[in-house]
């Protein structure tokens, strides 16, 4: 877990800290319905809850003893031996140390994705003010990085804000899918302990019953979760980069804030470079980079094995956290993007007309002409543009080909910039619901 990238309210959920005190109400609910059932004494529950509710668990002791016995579960049930007293035999009755770690990770990934689709809700909420602020600011959509038509920077938005929507509607599906408890004992066959314990302690955590989980939960649930990260990370990616090509000089049409007292170089005083979003493509490399090893957990031997639980440390806690921080950030250089309409428009002048193009020559097959002439007409004068020998509107009203079928007036008609926008509201209506 790097502290670079991890707020306080995130990092507490992977806090050692936080993990013990969840295994902890784990065994202590089941202990409470194993003392309902009769398996253990009812003085003996309430003990447990008494001396180990609210504790601070000594991690450094944990530490030490797993040092000693070479296996975490033990070593913290000791500890909570030493805290609770021989009370504390009845703890773990039946459980295996699956049942634990397995439903204490559901645990953490649940509370994890909950802030998550905190963030992406504030990320929605910049996208949509911007948006609409821009609804109509016309600039150039580009395709393969070229000129294409005129389009709105709020309809760019608007598209962004439309991959977040699903975004968050995967992410709460993705913590149903991972909220799931297992408390089924050594090879999952309840042998040694009820089935109403394991219903009893997923009602008590927050979570939904694993139907079959043969020791351990099965993995493909997991790796459905981090494709489900590392998928936004992809979003959040794409929106990042869109933002890192309108800031290069040539284009300027947008540029992240730039706070007093920042400095862009430590070469050239002249610099303002995209470091937040271009920190965001990085980050969103590390999310991915979860799945693959995600996926291969998978295919564990037989009913169990543990070739997961080192991926598990290490890319639970530094995935969310990752995109925990991504999402944050990009929702601050969404909020405070500095747009530049007058370079969008610039920009969209900038081949004198020929982003109308295709107007023309559906204009031209509506008269008569046609397709493969009225495309070859239209591309001829366009070349003549794209050489930099004079303006687009000139070259087609003095070309012979294209006169006999539209006038002046109508070729000037088409290249009228607000036809282009005349859906944008209906898209709108659609997006923002």
């Amino acid at each position: 877990m790097i502290s670079r990238y991890a707020r306080p309210d995130f990092a507490r959920i992977w806090d050692p800290q936080t993990r013990f005190t969840i295994m902890f109400e784990i065994e202590a609910h089941a202990a409470d319905k194993m003392a309902e059932l009769g398996v253990i004494p009812v003085e003996a529950a309430r003990t447990i809850w008494e001396k180990g509710r609210d504790v601070l668990f000594d991690v450094e002791r944990i530490d030490a003893i797993e040092r000693e016995v070479k296996h975490d579960v033990i070593a913290f049930l000791t500890h909570v031996t030493e805290l609770v007293g021989p009370e504390a035999r009845f703890l773990h009755q039946g459980m295996t140390s699956s049942d634990v770690n397995d439903t204490a990770l559901a645990v953490q990934l649940a509370r994890a994705t909950d802030l998550l689709i905190e963030d992406v809700d504030l990320v929605l909420a910049a996208l949509k003010r911007r948006a609409f602020e821009h609804r109509l600011t016309p600039c150039v959509g580009r395709s393969h990085g070229i000129h294409a038509e005129p389009t709105t920077f709020g309809l760019k938005l608007a598209g962004h804000y439309a991959e977040f929507q699903r975004a968050r509607t995967r992410l709460i599906a993705a913590r149903a899918e991972i909220a799931t408890c297992a408390i089924s004992g050594a090879v999952g066959t309840f042998a040694n302990v009820a089935p109403e314990v394991e219903a009893h302690v997923a009602e008590k955590m927050g979570l939904s019953v694993e139907p079959v989980s043969t020791q351990v939960i099965p993995r493909d649930r997991h790796a459905a979760y981090f494709a489900t990260l590392a998928v936004i990370g992809s979003s959040i990616e794409r929106l990042a980069v869109e933002i890192r090509h309108l800031q290069r000089t040539e284009v300027l049409e947008a540029e992240e804030p730039f706070d007093p007292g920042q400095k862009g170089s430590s070469a050239m005083p002249h610099k303002r470079n995209p470091i937040l979003t271009e920190n965001l493509t990085g980050l969103a490399r590390l999310i991915r980079s979860a799945v693959v090893p995600a996926l291969e957990n998978v295919a564990l031997w037989h009913e169990r094995d543990i070739s997961h639980s080192s991926v598990e440390r290490a890319i639970a806690p530094d995935t969310t956290i990752h995109l925990d921080f991504a999402l944050r950030r990009l929702a601050g250089v969404v909020e405070r993007l500095v747009i530049y309409p007058e370079n969008m428009a610039k920009n969209l002048d900038r081949l004198g007309g020929l982003v109308h193009s295709q107007r023309v020559l559906l204009a031209l097959t509506q008269k008569g002409m046609a397709r493969e002439a009225a495309y070859s007409a239209v591309q001829s004068n366009a070349m003549k543009v794209w050489r930099g020998e004079g303006d687009f509107l000139t070259f087609l009203k003095a070309d012979p080909e294209i006169r006999p079928h539209l006038s002046d007036e109508d070729l000037s008609a088409l290249f009228d910039l607000g036809y282009h926008f005349k859906a944008v509201d209906q898209v709108f209506s659609r997006v923002f619901v």
